[in-house]
Order: C-alpha cells, then structure tokens, then sequence
C-alpha cells in the first residue's frame, strides 16, 4: 500500500522524500514500479475506468449495489465485493443526505377520512392499480417551492406531478389530474395519501370519484404508511436538492423537471425493481 501511495502522489511529492517518510527504501519502490502488472491489476484498471465514467454519468448517485446492477447491465461479470473494494480503495462514494423535513401535512380538520387500505402492505400485480401521493418542499432563493407527486406502485414511476409556490388543494389536484390523462387507469385504482387537508377536500374526493378510483389514508403522523413515496421524495433530496442551490423557483423548477423525466423515470434504476427503471419495468409489466 505504501509503494501505491507513493506512485499515486509522485506528481505531488518527490518520492525520495515519501520513501523516507513511509520508511521504505527507495530502490524497493523502483523495484515494485517496473514489476510487470498482474493480470488482475490490469483488469482492475480498466474496471475502474468503468466504474468513474458510471459515477460521473450519474452524478455521483450510485452506491455500490447500484453501481455493480449497472456494470452488469453493461456485460461486465465483476463481483459486487469487487466493486465495492474498488470504490471504497479511490473514494468513489454515493452521495449521502440529511434527513430533515417540515411538516407537509395539516391533518387539524373535520373533512371525511378515507379508510387506509393498503396497511402497508405495498404490493402492486401491475401498473395503474395502487398510486401514492404525497408533497414536498424544495428551498429556493424566493423561498419555498412545494412538489406533489403521484408514484405508481408497482412500477415506482412518477406517474403524475406538479409544482407551485403554496400547497394548497390546487397543487395536488393537478399532479393527479396529470397521471390521469397520461396513464388512463381501470376502474378500481386505489389512490393513496396521507390524511392533509389538500388531500381529503371535496375537490381531490370529486376527481377520485370522476376516475372511479378507491381513496386510501395513511393513519395520523404515520410515515411508514406511505413509505415508498418517502422514499422517493429522500431520494430526489440527496441526489439533486441537496446538491443544488436555486435562486428562483423556476430554476429549481427545470432542474426538478429533468430529474423526474429525464432521470429518475427513464435512466435511474431501483432495487425494488430487480434493478430496472420505472419505464422498463412498466414496459415488461404491460
């Protein structure tokens, strides 16, 4: 590891100085340097290439798990140990976050309360049969920016979304009215949120109604109710929020735009899928 080091950082320090404080000898160094590579290092070499330009592609999004799907889908037969020593080896790390999040939801009314059908069983036979809805807040120089999104079960896709500066009954409707037109679901589509005023208003209830979906509630400040589309809203956090510092909000608003449709929708791929994306596990399900 040392000898490593040393080769790695010669364009830094003088090696002679790095042998004497390593504590090696110099002409080990030179010894080690000219020794032909193993067959391994080489392939480890080109891996590496690999796995950096996968890393950039996606901008810094990828773990290891992530990262060896990806390798694989590229035909390369390397193990996810063998992957996950090389990134931890050069520091190719996944982008972490910070878990923070005001309240969304003002569930202080007397507006009807729909039953919680999925009891946190999510489980999906095909697209279009259970939808999560939720809202989010992104930060901007003009203050906040709040995200309805609709994400479809089975698929993990965000089928409907919208974007404006208040979270009022306006802003939910029209994600819902969006993966309405675009999807066209059945007759029985469950559509499940949390218990927010937006949410339960007669407004949201009469759209539901008009598509002859079922409406579904999570219990009172229970996340893990509507636990994928947490997930999904931590995700967009740590892979572009938190990494982005928007002036207005319609900065944040095309920036958030490409993340749906250009990325997360079409190029992310998810383990709850088998390491597909949304749009090729919604193809093989239809």
């Amino acid at each position: 590891m040392s000898f490593r080091f040393i080769r790695d950082h010669a364009d830094r320090w003088p090696i002679g100085l790095m042998c004497r404080v390593l504590e090696v000898s110099a002409s080990g160094y030179y010894a080690w340097r000219n020794r032909p590579d193993s067959a391994r290092a080489v392939a480890n070499r080109a891996l590496l290439v690999d796995v950096r330009r996968l890393h950039a592609e996606h901008h810094g999004r990828y773990g290891s798990p992530r990262m060896h799907a990806a390798l694989r889908a590229e035909g390369r037969t390397a193990s996810l140990g063998r992957v996950a020593r090389l990134m931890r080896c050069h520091g190719i790390r996944a982008l972490a976050g910070r878990r923070f999040r005001p309240c969304t939801t003002d569930s202080r009314h007397y507006l009807p309360i729909a039953p919680n059908l999925l009891k946190q069983e999510f489980v999906a036979a095909a697209p279009n049969r259970v939808w999560l809805a939720d809202i989010t807040y992104i930060a901007t120089g003009e203050g906040w920016l709040y995200l309805a999104a609709v994400l479809d079960l089975a698929t993990r896709k965000i089928v409907g979304w919208s974007m404006r500066e208040h979270m009022r009954t306006e802003l939910p409707l029209a994600a819902l009215m969006m993966a309405a037109q675009r999807q066209r679901p059945a007759e029985g589509l469950i559509c499940h949120s949390d218990r927010g005023s937006q949410y339960a208003s007669e407004a949201y209830g009469k759209q539901i109604a008009a598509m002859k979906a079922k409406p579904s509630m999570s219990r009172t400040a229970c996340c893990y109710d509507n636990a994928p589309m947490e997930s999904f809203f931590h995700t967009l956090k740590v892979e572009l929020a938190h990494q982005r510092r928007w002036s207005t909000r319609e900065d944040a608003k095309r920036d958030l735009f490409a993340y749906i449709e250009g990325y997360y929708n079409r190029r992310r791929i998810h383990s709850a899928l088998g390491y597909r994306t949304p749009e090729q596990a919604e193809r093989q399900m239809a």
